[in-house]
Order: C-alpha cells, then sequence, then structure tokens
C-alpha cells in the first residue's frame, strides 16, 4: 500500500489499514530523507513497489519534506463503507497541492502580532488583554 500512497499521494482505505500504513509511510519517508543507498536498499521492502515509485519517493518526496522532522502522512476519516459498515479513511501526504486540511503550523512557528491581528481567531477578552490589544477594563462586560 506504500507504493500508492507514493504513486497518488493520497488513498482511501480502512482506518486500521490507514493507521499502520501511516506509520510505515513515515518510516519510508525517514529512510528517503538519508539519501544512501543502504537507506535505499531498507525502504525497497517497505515500497514493495517499481523503482519509479522508490526515485519518486527518493527525489520529490525526500525533498518536499527536507525540513520536517516528522508526521509526513495524515489519517482523515471519511465515512462507512456501505456493506459491512468499516470506517473508511484517506491518508495523504501532508504539504501537498490539493490535500483534504491544510497542515497546521510548527510548535515553533510564531506569528508577529500584526500577522495575527487580522486572521480571524477568537480570543478570550483576559487573553486580549494580556497581549494588550484591549484594556481588562474595557474588555469586561459594562452593565
Amino acid at each position: 500500500m506504500v507504493a500508492q500512497l507514493v504513486e497518488h499521494e493520497r488513498i482511501e482505505t480502512t482506518l486500521p489499514k490507514a493507521k499502520e500504513l501511516r506509520r510505515v509511510a513515515d518510516r519510508a519517508v525517514t529512510l528517503a530523507k538519508a539519501g544512501d543507498l543502504a537507506a535505499r536498499r531498507a525502504a525497497l521492502p517497505l515500497v514493495q513497489g517499481s523503482k519509479e515509485t522508490v526515485a519518486k519517493l527518493f527525489g520529490p518526496l525526500a525533498a518536499r519534506y527536507a525540513e520536517r522532522e516528522g508526521g509526513y502522512c495524515r489519517v482523515l476519516r471519511s465515512r462507512s463503507r456501505l456493506g459491512d459498515g468499516a470506517e473508511m479513511a484517506f491518508v495523504e501526504f501532508v504539504d501537498r497541492p490539493g490535500e483534504l486540511r491544510p497542515a497546521r503550523p510548527l510548535p515553533g512557528a510564531v506569528k508577529s502580532r500584526r500577522e495575527s491581528e487580522n486572521d480571524g481567531v477568537f480570543l478570550p477578552a483576559a487573553a486580549r488583554a494580556a497581549l494588550g490589544d484591549a484594556p481588562a477594563a474595557a474588555a469586561a462586560p459594562e452593565e
């Protein structure tokens, strides 16, 4: 299944298979980031695909995730399958064009105050007062 994920970059499967696939695909991308011959030989049984699939894994995908520390795949629950009622899920690589949900920002990435003013995020009055956006007295409801 890793070969199909590398080839199509998004596949739909059952939820238990998707969770296991995410684990194996993340390991394959980590090997691809190493980029040496030993890593290529270790990734070949994981991918079980053609040489073109391995070339894509070690080429564009390794370059895409060179700065990322982990979490290269995401699992998104989609529906219950008709017939047996199995939970279905999409497995996709993050940070790719046409992804179902944009990736969350990295925990260390902090927006500047000017960038965060107009992003439409609701902050409670106490948090706004702590940031200095509004005085605490003005943030409290008047009676």
